[in-house]
């Protein structure tokens, strides 16, 4: 790393209890950067715990500790994986295609928050001024593993764009795709917000959100202490029911909700919509210093529009009554555009140890690259705000 006194030892930790809670989140989340709910040492022992993340499930730790002189420099969130499920980042046809060519594409490395579509970073590094060095080297030790191991390949995904950007300079290949969220511009009430829609998205938002309660629903958030084993055993009825038909399973068991109540009560937040006194529907949220994370919703009982409140106006209530910066919703969902979310990029990198597999997709991610960027821009062009509204106040977004 530039200095011939720092001796580096990278160790393979199988277990995320095995690198002490303080310093995982040292380098998890510094002191520099917002606070990221999914890196956070507790909610990784909440699926270690609770065996939703096990080798029987096709997820085993494999996390990277680099250290030197006894100190930990940085740490990588890693697995061996049989299989791609739960990772919202899809790489079925290269599979398909490996295994048409005579190869084995599983195992793989993974390296990602399991069943987490949302960025964060990736390469975890205390605040300091090796953390670019550092990223480097973890970078360089996923590499190594992967061929030492013999396997496929690695991917990173759902990363921050600089770790991206590093990963590019260091021959990784590059993927992008869109997600969309919502971006507080400061608003102080939802009116404030509907106010800088289009007149027809306005309208259309105010008749969802009065049908979506007209049935005698009522509607609870629910957070912190208050969480308890009812709430949970209610949405998780929800979530099953989810579960099995978008995915032919859960991901998640029973207990990993209420590890994660148990762990990180404050960081929790569950939206539970109730008719004639039953639990009908809810979805579970996570809080971080900016943002909050949709992440599984569920219902037993169809009501119309039900989904967009409980999802996305609640949870753009909430950003706005604790000063977020913005809502991610999850993964896809272009019916999200209709209620105020805007299309941003995510990132994500890959390492393929084989040469002309690698070509293969290079070439792939180059014509896909074209296709997400054309809809991004078509998307911005459509947006549901009125035209006077400037879209740059809300996001960031440069081309790739």
């Amino acid at each position: 790393m530039g200095n011939a006194s720092i001796k580096l030892e990278g160790h393979i930790r199988h277990s995320i209890c095995d690198v002490p809670a303080e310093t995982w989140n040292a380098c998890a989340n510094p002191i520099d950067q917002p606070y990221n709910p999914f890196v956070d040492h507790r909610f990784f022992r909440a699926l270690e715990e609770s065996e939703s993340v096990s080798a029987e499930t096709g997820w085993q730790p494999f996390h990277i500790e680099l250290k030197s002189h006894g100190q930990t420099l940085g740490i990588v969130p890693m697995y061996v994986k049989s299989h791609s499920r739960g990772e919202f980042v899809f790489d079925g046809s290269w599979a398909n295609a490996w295994y048409g060519a005579g190869g084995q594409y599983y195992p793989k490395l993974q390296v990602s928050i399991p069943f987490t579509p949302a960025t964060g970073p990736r390469l975890l590094a205390p605040s300091d001024g090796l953390r670019a060095r550092v990223e480097d080297q973890l970078l360089h030790i996923i590499a190594q593993v992967t061929q030492k191991l013999q396997l496929s390949s690695a991917h990173i995904t759902f990363m921050p764009k600089e770790q991206w950007e590093r990963a590019g300079k260091l021959g990784w290949l590059q993927r992008i795709d869109t997600q969309f969220h919502w971006h507080n511009a400061g608003y102080d009430s939802f009116d404030h917000f509907l106010s800088e829609l289009s007149s027809k998205k306005r309208k259309n938002i105010r008749r969802e959100r009065r049908g979506a309660v007209q049935n005698g629903i009522t509607i609870e958030s629910i957070t912190g202490s208050d969480l308890k084993e009812h709430h949970w055993d209610a949405f998780y009825e929800f979530y099953v029911d989810t579960g099995y038909r978008k995915w032919g399973r859960p991901y998640l068991n029973r207990e990993f909700f209420s590890l994660v109540s148990d762990l990180m009560p404050d960081q929790t937040l569950l939206i539970l919509c109730k008719r004639d006194g039953k639990y009908v529907a809810g979805a579970i949220n996570f809080v971080g210093d900016d943002a909050i994370f949709g992440r599984n919703w569920g219902c037993i009982e169809d009501h119309r529009f039900l989904h967009f409140e409980t999802c996305y106006y609640q949870a753009i209530d909430f950003a706005i009554e604790h000063k977020l910066q913005r809502v991610e919703a999850g993964a896809q969902g272009g019916h999200k555009i209709a209620r105020g979310y805007l299309p941003q990029t995510t990132y994500s990198a890959h390492f393929i140890a084989e040469n002309s597999f690698r070509y293969a997709v290079a070439q792939f991610l180059e014509e896909e690259k074209q296709y997400v960027e054309h809809d991004i821009e078509y998307i911005e062009k459509h947006s549901p705000f009125r035209n006077d509204i400037d879209l740059s106040k809300f996001q960031q977004r440069t081309k790739v």
